[in-house]
Formats: structure tokens, C-alpha cells, sequence
């Protein structure tokens, strides 16, 4: 399974180059499924993971002028202050056993995968019903609706750390809506984002969880090889139709998870 693991870690970095965004998702459940990791720990793991990909794939983009500064510091001051005290307190002070559902009895873990579970069936219906607007430039001046911007922040970086997962479906939708922004440049600015808040949001798990540091370099490491090979391959497919696949993909992933923690053990 290990090995599986290590090809689905490739295939995440692979996901994100060619659609640049959502790949992400899947490091949770690979790191789970994959990898036998504990869900809490693997919520970490993914931070790390995802931060680091997110980051490299911001580069590029940050050299095409796609990455707009005030934008990501206005957004990302509350998002990453909510991700590392939610990595710092909220997560270590979650109780083990939560409480009983049909006989069932839900432990922090089993509730973690299932809101990471809704997580990737929000995710998926942004990625089906995607369109493609990443052409489309908005000719209007860019106006802050801080009050909105800081409350989504803060929403998205204590969802970031609970589950682990980026949330550019979340951010990018807001950097348009609340920001002005052309989706092109929210794009590039929203992976930037990702990869500040979640960079730091692990820092938050350093002082009180054991890192299998030697698993985590080799997933990231490949995650990234990955992106490149993506970037590679989105030259020559259709991203739009890609995206829109995956999308699929990851609601089957969400139902599955859901029905396996709640139903089969």
C-alpha cells in the first residue's frame, strides 16, 4: 500500500498542476487510506504537504504579475491567526470520544474524515459547475469589503486546520466577490494564501505532535515533482474538462469516506 501511497502522492502534485487547484483534497485520504495515519496527525501531515505544493506553484505565477500582495496580506492575516490557534488549542483540546450516533461511537478521528468528507463534496460541486471563467479579466477597480474579508478569512483558516485541507474553492470564490479581483490573478493569489496559512498553521503542531519526518519529505517532495509534470501536461488537455472530472471523482471520494467511518469499521 505504501507504494500506491507514494504514486497517489505523485498524482496529487500532478492534479494540482493541471487544474490548479483541488488536487490538494486528496492528501488527507491518501495519507489515511494510503498510509494507515492517524486522521488527526494526517490533518497536519496534509498542512505541511499542501502548503509546500501551493507554494511552488505560486512562483510562476507570482513572476507573471498573477499574485496580488495587499490582497493576500488582508486575507491572509485572520486566515493564518485562525489556522495556527485552531492547530495550537482547538485541535489538542478536542476530547477522543465525542459522543454516540446509532450505536456508533464518534471519536475525534471519525469526525474529523467526516467533515473532511462534506469538505471534499463542497469542493467537488465548485469543480463541476466550474466556468472556466479563469478568461475572463474584470475591468472594474479593485474595492475591499474588509469586514467580509476578514470574516471569511477567519472561517477558512479554522477550516483549514480542522481538516487540513487548503480551501482554494472557498478563497478564490471571496478574492473575486469580496476583493475585485480578475479570476487570473485570484488564482495565483488565493495558492499564496493557501501556502502562508498553512505553512504556519503547522507550526502550531510542532510543539506537541512526533513527525515521521522522512514519510513527510518523500510525499512532498513527489507532490511537487508532481506539479511540474502537470504543468507539463496542461499545455496539451483541456483543463476546463479535467476539472470537471475530478470533480466527479472527489464527490465519489467525499460519499465513500462518509459511508466508511459512519457504517463500515
Amino acid at each position: 500500500m505504501e507504494i500506491v501511497g507514494y504514486l497517489a502522492s505523485l498524482i496529487i502534485g500532478i492534479s494540482l498542476g493541471l487544474i490548479g487547484g483541488g488536487g490538494s483534497i486528496l492528501t488527507v485520504p491518501v495519507l489515511v487510506y494510503l498510509f494507515g495515519i492517524n486522521p488527526v496527525l494526517a490533518t497536519a501531515y496534509s498542512l505541511f504537504i499542501v502548503g509546500t505544493t501551493s507554494l511552488v506553484g505560486c512562483l510562476p505565477k507570482s513572476r507573471d504579475g498573477m499574485v496580488n500582495l495587499k490582497t493576500a496580506t488582508i486575507f491572509g492575516i485572520p486566515s493564518i491567526i485562525a489556522v495556527f490557534a485552531t492547530r495550537k488549542w482547538i485541535v489538542p483540546a478536542i476530547p477522543n470520544e465525542l459522543f454516540t450516533f446509532n450505536e456508533v461511537v464518534i471519536t475525534k478521528s471519525v469526525m474529523t474524515m467526516i467533515l473532511f468528507a462534506l469538505l471534499m463534496a463542497f469542493a467537488s460541486i465548485s469543480m463541476i459547475r466550474d466556468k472556466n471563467g479563469e478568461d475572463v479579466e474584470s475591468t472594474m477597480p479593485q474595492k475591499f469589503n474588509y469586514p467580509a474579508i476578514i470574516l471569511e478569512g477567519i472561517i477558512v483558516g479554522t477550516l483549514t486546520g480542522l481538516v487540513g485541507a487548503g480551501g482554494g474553492f472557498l478563497i478564490i470564490p471571496a478574492l473575486v466577490l469580496l476583493s475585485k479581483l480578475p479570476m487570473k490573478q485570484a488564482v495565483g493569489t488565493s495558492l499564496l494564501i493557501i501556502a502562508m496559512k498553512s505553512l504556519i498553521g503547522f507550526l502550531g503542531d510542532l510543539s506537541h505532535t512526533d513527525m515521521d519526518w522522512k514519510l513527510l519529505i518523500t510525499v512532498t517532495a513527489l507532490a511537487v515533482a508532481g506539479i511540474f509534470i502537470g504543468n507539463s501536461l496542461s499545455r496539451k488537455l483541456d483543463a476546463h474538462k479535467l476539472k470537471k472530472g475530478f470533480g466527479w471523482f472527489v464527490l465519489v471520494m467525499g460519499i465513500y469516506i462518509m459511508i466508511k467511518e459512519l457504517f463500515i469499521h
